[in-house]
């Protein structure tokens, strides 16, 4: 019989890129979506009809035991979290409930399920590269001591450790992915990768004629998020649970971001078309993340397949095509 799944965070751009993944692996996909009449469902029917989808919520313990009845799933996957770091320092709180306590629940709603029925339930947990924070080595790797610098990276951590808890405590066959960064045209444009690409398209359709940004200087491991969710799904068809970072082993500045991205609508000096605000400077920044995936590479046989280089330009020209639909006389 075919497999099931259970995602949460469905709607985001990793869900949906795991729920494709999956779908051609042949197996049932269920997606979790918060609230009544979300505009996100609508849109996740259409784009992907073959998705069941059942309604639940990460602070409704009780919702998402529905939600496991309904999927009944042999693998469940925990993408949902508020996950843009800079909202976290002004709501912490709700950060901390949906990102943290959102995965005990969920957790829990995995043992209560496997208890009752006696049905074995691989589990994943999407931990972050910002646990590591005020980074202690470099580069960071599993073992790496975890310094997070926001409420966000503080969640994760919770949500990190819990996944180990449930494991040793329970027999849980549950693995965490360390992501590092990862992107795609998908991603949300409140993302700096996307807020670049989308603006630099923009600037080339005569749509605006500059960009804000924070910290130029700020460096990041920026992979394609296509490539992280098969490492996903790797990480649950192993005999044993474990933890692994997932990440492309190369740095990349955001100035570096700026060049590549202007280069594809053939400008080099982009230098009076960027802006820098404070306003966009983090409280507690993160200046260097750069994993070390080689544990993945020799355990799982994942690799990244998509350069940066490629990445950005991916990006920049699909919202080039995306913005080309708003300019007069084209079709929306």
């Amino acid at each position: 019989m075919a497999k099931s799944a259970l995602i949460t965070g469905i709607t985001g751009q990793d869900g949906l890129y795991l729920s494709e993944l999956l779908h051609s692996k042949g197996y049932r996909v269920v997606g979790l979506v918060r609230g009544q009449n979300n505009p996100k469902a609508a849109r996740l029917e259409e784009s992907h009809p073959f998705v069941q989808i059942v309604s639940g919520n990460l602070l409704d313990l009780s919702s998402l035991m529905r939600a496991m009845t309904f999927a009944a799933p042999d693998e469940v996957y925990n993408l949902g979290a508020v996950s843009y770091v800079a909202y976290s320092w002004q709501n912490a709180r709700l950060t901390s409930d949906v990102t943290g306590t959102g995965v005990l629940n969920m957790l829990e709603a995995v043992r209560l399920f496997q208890d009752t029925t006696g049905k074995s339930v691989r589990y994943y947990q999407a931990s972050s590269s910002e646990m590591f924070g005020k980074v202690q080595e470099v580069p960071q790797r599993e073992s790496t001591l975890l310094w997070p610098r926001s409420p966000y990276g503080v969640a994760k951590v919770f949500g990190h450790y819990m996944t180990i808890n449930y494991r040793e405590s329970y027999g849980m066959h549950a693995s965490s992915g360390i992501l590092f960064n990862h992107e795609s045209p998908r991603r949300g444009v409140e993302f700096v990768t996307r807020k670049v690409s989308r603006a630099v398209a923009r600037i080339s359709l005569g749509l605006q004629d500059s960009i804000t940004l924070g910290n130029l200087d700020a460096r990041r491991d920026w992979g394609f998020a296509g490539d992280y969710v098969r490492a996903m799904w790797l990480m649950l068809q192993q005999d044993q649970p474990d933890d692994y970072v997932i990440s492309t082993g190369e740095t990349h500045s955001i100035r570096e971001l700026l060049d590549l991205s202007f280069s594809v609508i053939g400008i080099e000096d982009w230098s009076s078309l960027v802006h820098v605000d404070p306003r966009f400077f983090r409280p507690a920044e993160v200046d260097l993340l750069i994993g070390d995936s080689s544990k993945a590479s020799s355990v799982l046989g994942w690799s990244p397949e998509v350069s940066f280089e490629d990445l950005v330009t991916m990006m920049v020209n699909a919202d080039i095509a995306l913005e080309s639909k708003k300019l007069p006389g084209n079709p929306s």
